[in-house]
């Protein structure tokens, strides 16, 4: 194996740190006590900055939520949100007339185009235990020519995201799932129609990986001039290419060589990203993301105008938890 099969290793970082086309990547871990009548925490808030709690305090946050955890309506536009709940539950709407409850495996795929607002909390739906909630949330860039398309949504329920477990060697359990990117003779389903990951050259992969203690897994060779990252987020150790790698690092590796990972002494997860870069200039502006500053100004402009569409009401659907 070569060498210079890992380009570099670094800390992931809050948000972690990631290559275009991706702009960030938020793994929120919060360990919610039982819920109250509202789906809040049944638990004093003292001491919380509410509207504004990113503390972890007794290992969970309220974020901007004031009764219910969780991040209120708010704006996007000129990139896409992918949301992998991999834990507990969350409650989506949208200035599209889009709701849903999903959770426990489910993904939600939305592309921000020209402009959307929505709503992301973390109801508290159990009353007589503990609510554990666990979710990545990826932003995904768009090309110059697609960060004004309409506005789209699409969910990946739990049981249309293909998952499988395979055996090393020795019989060590690996567990992959695949969000984006075919591997393994997964093929995931269909991006949104103008996301950057339906253009088959953007190469665009998005797996996770549960692997017992000792397991070995070979990431498949990919296309040059793509970029990937390797995101070691539990565990004790990760040896990428004969790299150690520790929990809370990543490391940037050549996708055009099969790379052996093999985990350490205690159960480990990871999350693989992959994409050709778009290559453009990115200018962002909270939750904007554009080529131009002039396009931002715009941007801010359009959405003190026009809402993006205001607030219309919805359905919420809710998805098994099983």
């Amino acid at each position: 194996m070569s060498k210079n099969a890992v380009l570099s290793v670094s800390p992931m970082g809050f948000p972690w740190q990631t290559q275009d086309p991706f702009l960030f990547c938020v793994h929120h871990l919060d360990f919610y006590p039982e819920g109250d009548e509202k789906m809040g925490p049944k638990a004093s808030v003292s001491g919380r900055n509410i509207g504004s709690d990113f503390s972890n305090k007794d290992g969970w946050s309220m974020y901007h939520g004031q009764d219910v955890p969780g991040f209120p309506m708010h704006p996007h536009r000129g990139f896409e949100t992918i949301t992998i709940a991999r834990n507990g539950f969350i409650d989506h709407s949208d200035s599209l007339g889009a709701a849903a409850r999903f959770g426990n495996g489910d993904v939600q795929w939305m592309t921000a185009g020209s402009g959307v607002v929505h709503s992301e909390m973390f109801p508290l739906v159990n009353k007589d235990k503990e609510n554990p909630t666990e979710l990545f949330q990826i932003w995904l860039n768009l090309p110059r020519k697609s960060k004004m398309v309409d506005p789209y949504f699409t969910m990946f329920w739990k049981n249309t995201v293909p998952r499988k477990t395979i055996e090393d060697t020795e019989g060590r359990r690996i567990e992959l799932v695949a969000i984006a990117g075919a591997v393994e003779g997964l093929e995931p389903p269909t991006p949104p129609p103008n996301s950057w990951a339906s253009d088959p050259k953007a190469d665009i992969a998005i797996w996770t990986l549960k692997l017992d203690e000792g397991a070995k897994w070979t990431i498949p060779a990919g296309p040059e001039g793509a970029n990937r990252t390797v995101y070691f987020f539990v565990g004790e150790s990760l040896s990428v290419d004969g790299q150690k790698l520790s929990k809370g690092q990543l490391a940037k590796v050549d996708p055009t060589q099969e790379i052996v990972i093999e985990n350490g002494a205690a159960l480990g997860e990871v999350l693989i990203l992959q994409g050709r870069p778009i290559g453009e200039p990115v200018v962002q502006h909270g939750p904007f993301v554009m080529n131009e500053p002039q396009e931002i100004r715009q941007a801010m402009i359009d959405y003190h105008q026009t809402g993006f569409g205001g607030w219309p009401l919805a359905i919420i659907r809710t998805c098994s938890s099983t």
